[in-house]
């Protein structure tokens, strides 16, 4: 399947289903609010389940390192893998993020394609000085 029809299909029926909060207040509110609890969702599988642990710690990076070597030096921190269960879990947050996510797109009229590969294209661009 074409994955613009995919993405475009997703905001058609986001658009479709999005009723209830249909203020642009009230649908940045439930971003922040799926974002906290995607959060909370990654902290749960660390606490309560235990599937994955956190470990951080400072990072020695050396003053030679470009931009490049920082992929091999730094660490996610996260050890272990999710479990089913959470696995699902955080799916289903991700998911929900990105309803609200595209939703904010709908009610300012922005396509969520063309927003995706524009950042794709100055990624590409842009390389490991995309984020700095």
């Amino acid at each position: 399947m074409d994955k613009n029809f995919v993405l475009d299909e997703f905001q058609s029926t986001v658009s479709e289903l999005l009723i209830y909060n249909r203020s642009i207040l009230d649908t940045l509110a439930k971003v922040q609010e799926t974002s906290a609890k995607l959060h909370w969702s990654v902290i749960k599988s660390v606490t309560r389940c235990g599937c994955i642990e956190i470990k951080a710690s400072k990072t020695d990076i050396p003053s030679e390192a470009t931009l490049a070597d920082l992929k091999q030096i730094l660490d996610s921190h996260v050890k272990g893998e999710l479990c089913e269960s959470c696995r699902e879990y955080i799916g289903k947050s991700v998911g929900r993020l990105l309803f609200y996510t595209t939703a904010v797109c709908n009610l300012l009229d922005l396509n969520i394609y063309d927003i995706l590969l524009n950042e794709q294209k100055q990624m590409k661009m842009l390389g490991y000085y995309n984020l700095a």
